[in-house]
């Protein structure tokens, strides 16, 4: 049984004694009476009898007057959208706007509907207007395609998406009008059949328009609209209720009590009500068809929300008239799908994948047996995913799913703890459910997941550590190896959210500040994890202390304690029998994971602010001083001349040197002096080459931490000079081993000197100077170019490989997927740590172009790497990134010259790589054209400079070697402004003889395309006004421009010509620039063993400029070269325009002889605005692309007494006739 309606408590209901509307909330009709003004006609807009144009037709002086509106002032007819302003800032009360409107309708209608379709016109966010002529003359498809016009094609932002304050409340207001609206024209306006149709046909005709601000706007507008009218629709059922019930009364009475005036009065009102009952339901109808049934599956998300949520409020408000199958199918078909839903959950859009997830968890908790096993395991991996919100929700979805049910014996067992808690077997399911999932290594992420639904499951640390020390009770089933390590790992997750109350890493977007109720949770979580796990984590590692994996993560657990709780709480004997657990540890194991993990549980307990450092601080000496003496010992014997070191020498060695390379990472071990032995090992390991790899490795590792830690030292306090000597000779003397190490034959060895190679150079730069220590510029230390060139061999050699070629992954040449991802990981970091000393200008710049010029070829595996690089060095120095993006390309082309030879095919993949690549490098100079303008310059210089560098040995006749590399320079002519490519055409004419002008076969295209490039823009557009003005492609570029804005633009070119003379002139006498000296060591075809004839070599520094030209400049000049080209251009500005004027009277006449002619083409008659209209259809098909708009007409069931309405345009309600397929902007 459905229950009745709800009756809003702001709707005014008539009373039962009313017969009559009050004319204090009807706003009584000009005539003074209500009555509906031609009743059963359509008044069609613009159409009016003789008594209404006398009606609005003048008005003279008065205030409702056709030259006034709401007491503003009109131009021309055109209102001065007053209503949307007052909307838009929202801080007038709406109903005296509405009331203002409404007195306005009353003296002129026309002007007032004029008022309220600009208002929605304008708050569509167009700028368009429409004028009284229009309202009066044009349809609602001509109005509406004229407004398409009129819209802003820079921004894709109108009122309802648009963001600041003054917009924030837009979208409320614009809807508290439409509702106020309607409740204020109620009684009488809205069945004028006037008002209401011309909105209801505006806005059906706006909501078919394929441009989304209109549409949007007036879908909005339109439902509001709907619900507005369904109150008055409730209002008019709830009266007409009374109304007959009223009726019945007097009817029953007996015949001598029976007031027959009374039963007439109450049969005409219920007419009346009747009728407009019928007029309400012909109008809904009309927005339900023109809007809803097309809208609701609109292509934008936005829309289809709207049209569903009026709806769900219709039902609502009104369920007799809406809840039922006729509209409820409308919402079914939104959401009967439900692989659409669980598809849904992995939408692109957050938002709708979090609002689809709690979809189905609401339909898991009504009716679990709808969702598959499948559909819920394609929601619970949603848990580990990278979104915040997505994984919360999936969280939630897992919980209710799997751990929110108890059975009903666990009812009696509540208030048990530990192994017997009822949280023992969702612990045990929790566990399940990770290891089933196979993503070992994203615990974090599933606890954060669940923390929020889960919380005291998850922080039950009790249950958990009784899962792991006690044995399991009868008929239960033990914990499996594999479930432990598992366990401990969810435990260690547990801890950290509830220490750290933050998500992991990869969520969120940073710590936040926590509440004060939170750092509470936060503070009595860490007192119980310390008071639980400082008894019991002692006890823990010894039962898993061979287990590398589990106690690993154990060791963590002190980062999170609150360490003064081993003073207060008397704890000192756990905190001994830890310090002896973690030594046992030290000496069983030689993993790196758990050495490390032993040396930052030292750290974290190695507080001098609390009392048990003195304690902690002892056994760690003691621990170190046993490490130190044993390495020194063992190191001895193991480097003894004449006899060979076995392999257990060799083990012990490395084991205590791994002990120790742990520890020398997180605890400063320099009173120790270990720089001497390694030193002494690694110099033994270069001179007899047999060291062993992993030897090699730690020592390299616990070397680099030695002089880390006396640099810390030196910079956190005052040093001496013989401090800094001695640290600067010892990274020296260590520099010079890792680059000795760079050659070794083991690849392990080679990547771990090569990054710590990074590393040191990286530190002891011209950065560590910066913040005020100046003190340490004695340690700064500048590659030289062997080191420079060996560095960068070493990327060229094993980072820019295939993927097959790479044979080092970490499990000895395994060729799974993991193994090769990590593989790509350190690749990835190794050319990371290079290009870092490129960007921070540690190496030469140059030596990028080895780099750059990899970028199409592994762009999948380092593209965002080296593009990051081409932006950095360019913030640098934009001229020189130029010159090294250039240098990349002419590497490249010597490579396919030294492969194919100079009779390369250009058409050929390796050539048209090479151009591809030069267009990507185009791209990333971005738009602005004056930031990059020198650069671009000097790039086509070097570029210029290098086709003809090598002239062919057959003669001028033939073109230069390497004159194929200007088809390549062209692809940077469009980054040239208009009056550099002259210039650049000027320096190009230098290098020309005059027979290479005249050349036209195929061997010579390179140049022709490269000089049309440069002219491109410039000289042809002259020549094209001059002797072309009759052609086509003349006619089409000035049929854009209107004939005003054409003739301003006749001097421009005549600029260009006239000038002509002048930029020839001064490039004569100009000092053209030189290319900065490249380094030898950065091009890899001179490291290529093959040579070519002497004619046919590259050298690496090519010459800069022809042979007859001048000495070369120095390197300000080379940068101001092109800055001094605007000065000469001021000074000839006047000139140019005295010339101009001249011009264009020699066109004019010009284009009056030509159309005098009778050769004229009626083509170049064209109306110029068919130009136009095209560019503005192609603009409105852009900002609509991808939108489909197809509809389903779904006829709703006859309401009971409906009149039809015939008289109606068709237009008024039928949206393909308001805007049709041939009306539509874009439409052929």
């Amino acid at each position: 049984m459905i229950a009745a309606p709800e009756i809003p408590t702001d709707f005014t209901l008539l009373q039962e004694s009313e017969t009559h509307f009050s004319s204090d909330t009807d706003f009584e009709d000009i005539e003074g009476k209500n009555q509906k003004q031609g009743k059963g006609k359509t008044c069609k807009k613009g159409k009016k009898g003789p008594a209404e144009k006398g009606k609005s037709g003048n008005g003279g002086g008065k205030p409702g007057g056709p030259n006034r509106m709401n007491g503003h002032h009109q131009q021309n007819g055109v209102e001065n959208m007053m209503l949307f302003e007052v909307v838009k800032m929202g801080k007038s009360a709406m109903q005296s706007v509405v009331d203002d409107w409404i007195e306005s309708y009353k003296h002129d209608r026309d002007i007032a509907l004029l008022d309220l379709i600009n208002f929605f016109i304008q708050c569509s966010g167009c700028k368009g207007v429409v004028t009284a002529e229009m309202f009066r003359h044009m349809q609602n498809s001509e109005i509406i395609r004229k407004m398409t016009e009129e819209f802003d094609e820079d921004s894709g932002d109108y009122p309802l998406t648009m963001a600041g304050p003054q917009w924030k409340k837009f979208k409320s207001s614009f809807c508290e009008f439409i509702g106020v609206l309607v409740r204020q024209c109620q009684y009488s306006i809205i069945y004028d059949e006037y008002m209401m149709d011309t909105v209801i046909s505006l806005l059906t005709g706006l909501s078919d328009s394929q441009v989304r601000a209109f549409r949007h706007t007036s879908t909005l507008a339109a439902m509001k609209l709907m619900t507005a009218l369904v109150n008055v629709a409730l209002n008019l059922s709830i009266n007409m209720d009374n109304t007959q019930r009223q009726y019945e009364a007097e009817r029953n009475k007996i015949i001598g009590k029976r007031a027959n005036d009374r039963l007439e009065l109450l049969l005409q009102k219920r007419k009346e009500l009747q009728e407009n009952q019928d007029e309400i339901e012909n109008m809904m109808n009309a927005i339900f068809k023109g809007v809803f049934v097309h809208r609701y599956r609109d292509a934008i998300a936005e829309i289809r929300a709207i049209c569903i949520e009026e709806i769900g409020i219709w039902m609502k408000m009104y369920s007799d008239a809406f809840l039922n199958d006729s509209y409820l199918k409308y919402v079914g078909w939104t959401m009967h799908d439900k692989d659409r839903i669980v598809s849904m959950t992995l939408d692109k859009e957050y938002d709708v994948a979090v609002q689809a997830i709690k979809l189905l968890t609401l339909v898991l908790q009504s009716s679990e047996e709808v969702l598959t096993a499948e559909d819920c395991e394609n929601v619970y991996h949603l848990v580990y995913s990278a979104h915040r919100p997505v994984a919360v929700a999936a969280g939630e979805f897992l919980y209710k799913k799997l751990f929110s049910r108890r059975d009903p014996e666990d009812d009696g067992i509540l208030k048990r703890r530990g192994r017997q808690s009822p949280n023992a077997n969702l612990v045990k399911t929790l566990v399940f459910f990770f290891l089933e999932s196979e993503l070992h290594e994203h615990a974090a992420y599933l606890v954060d997941s669940m923390w929020d639904c889960a919380t005291d499951l998850l922080k039950d640390w009790e249950c958990m550590n009784s899962l792991l020390l006690e044995e399991p009770l009868n008929g239960e089933e033990p914990l499996t190896d594999r479930q432990e390590s598992a366990l401990i790992e969810i435990m260690l997750c547990t801890i950290r959210q509830a220490a750290e109350c933050h998500p992991p890493v990869g969520r969120g977007t940073g710590k936040r500040v926590l509440t004060a109720k939170e750092k509470k949770t936060q503070l009595d979580d860490r007192t119980k994890i310390t008071e639980l796990f400082a008894v019991a984590l002692p006890q823990l590692l010894a039962k898993y202390s061979v287990d590398a994996e589990k106690v690993t993560n154990l060791l963590q657990l002190p980062q999170y304690f609150d360490l003064e709780i081993y003073t207060t709480g008397r704890l000192e004997k756990h905190l001994d029998a830890l310090l002896r657990q973690i030594r046992d540890i030290v000496e069983k194991h030689t993993d790196i994971d758990v050495l490390e993990a032993c040396s930052k549980t030292y750290h974290a307990l190695c507080n001098e602010e609390f009392t048990i450092f003195n304690r902690v601080d002892i056994a760690r000496s003691q621990l170190i001083d046993e490490l130190a003496d044993k390495f020194n010992r063992l190191l001895e014997d193991f480097l003894q001349e004449g006899e060979e070191p076995d392999e257990d020498d060799a083990y012990q060695v490395l084991s205590t040197l791994k002990r120790i390379t742990a520890f020398h990472n997180a605890h400063d071990l320099s009173r120790w002096d270990l720089f001497g032995c390694n030193y002494k090992l690694l110099k033994t390991g270069i001179e007899n080459g047999d060291m062993p790899e992993q030897i090699v490795i730690h020592a390299l590792q616990c070397t680099h931490y030695v002089i880390l830690w006396q640099l810390a030292k030196i910079t956190e306090s005052s040093s001496t000079k013989e401090d800094l000597l001695r640290l600067k000779k010892q990274m020296r003397v260590f520099c010079q081993i890792c680059q000795h190490y760079l050659t070794n034959v083991n690849t392990a060895v080679k990547e771990q000197a090569f990054t710590i190679l990074c590393d040191v150079l990286m530190i002891f730069s011209h950065q560590i100077m910066t913040g005020g220590r100046d003190m340490l510029e004695p340690l700064v230390y500048t590659p030289d170019s062997s080191l420079q060139s060996e560095l960068l061999s070493f990327i060229l050699d094993h980072v820019f490989i295939d993927q097959d070629d790479d044979n080092n992954s970490a499990d000895g040449q395994q060729d799974d997927e993991a193994s090769k991802i990590e593989a790509l990981h350190k690749r990835r970091n190794l050319l990371a740590a290079f290009c870092k000393l490129i960007v921070y200008t540690v190496v030469e710049m140059n030596t990028a172009a080895d780099i750059f010029k990899q970028y199409m070829k592994y762009y999948n595996d380092y593209g965002d790497i080296i593009k990051e690089t081409m932006s950095k060095t360019r913030q640098i120095d934009k001229i020189q990134c130029a010159k090294t993006l250039i240098l990349s390309l002419q590497q490249l082309f010597n490579e396919m010259i030294q492969e194919n030879g100079y009779n390369f095919d250009r058409s050929s993949p390796t050539f048209s790589g090479i151009k591809e690549l030069a267009r990507r490098f185009a791209l990333t100079f971005g738009l602005d054209q004056l930031k990059t303008r020198e650069a671009i310059a000097m790039l086509h210089k070097d570029g210029i400079e290098f086709a003809f560098k090598e002239p062919n040995p057959q003669g001028e006749s033939h073109p230069p070697l390497n004159l194929a590399f200007l088809d390549i320079l062209s692809e940077f002519s469009s980054k040239l402004l208009r009056q550099d490519k002259r210039t650049v055409y000027v320096y190009l004419e230098k290098f020309m003889t005059f027979q290479m002008s005249l050349r036209r076969e195929d061997v010579w295209l390179p140049l022709m395309s490269y000089r049309n490039s440069l002219l491109a823009g410039g000289d042809d557009d002259t020549m094209s006004v001059i002797s072309g003005i009759s052609s086509r492609g003349s006619t089409v570029r000035n049929k854009k421009t209107k004939p005003a804005t054409g003739k301003r633009k006749v001097p421009e070119a005549e600029e260009s010509s006239s000038s002509d003379s002048m930029w020839l002139n001064r490039e004569q006498t100009m000092h053209t620039p030189v290319m900065m000296q490249t380094p030898q060591l950065t091009s890899t075809i001179m490291r290529e063993p093959k040579r070519l004839r002497p004619e046919e070599s590259y050298m690496g520094v090519y010459p800069m400029q022809p042979e007859h030209h001048q000495a070369p400049l120095d390197y300000n000049t080379q940068v101001t070269w092109m800055l001094a080209q605007r000065q000469q251009e001021e000074a000839a500005r006047q000139q140019q325009e005295r010339a101009a004027m001249n011009y264009v009277k020699l066109r004019t006449n010009l284009q009056h002889a030509i159309r005098r002619g009778t050769s004229l083409m009626e083509d170049d008659e064209e109306p110029i605005v068919e130009d136009v209209m095209m560019s503005s259809e192609g603009r409105i098909e852009d900002l609509n692309e991808g939108m489909d708009f197809d509809t389903m007409d779904i006829d709703l069931p006859p309401s009971k007494n409906r009149r039809e309405r015939t008289e109606l345009k068709p237009d008024f309600f039928d949206p393909a006739s308001i805007m049709d397929e041939s009306d539509l902007p874009g439409a052929p």
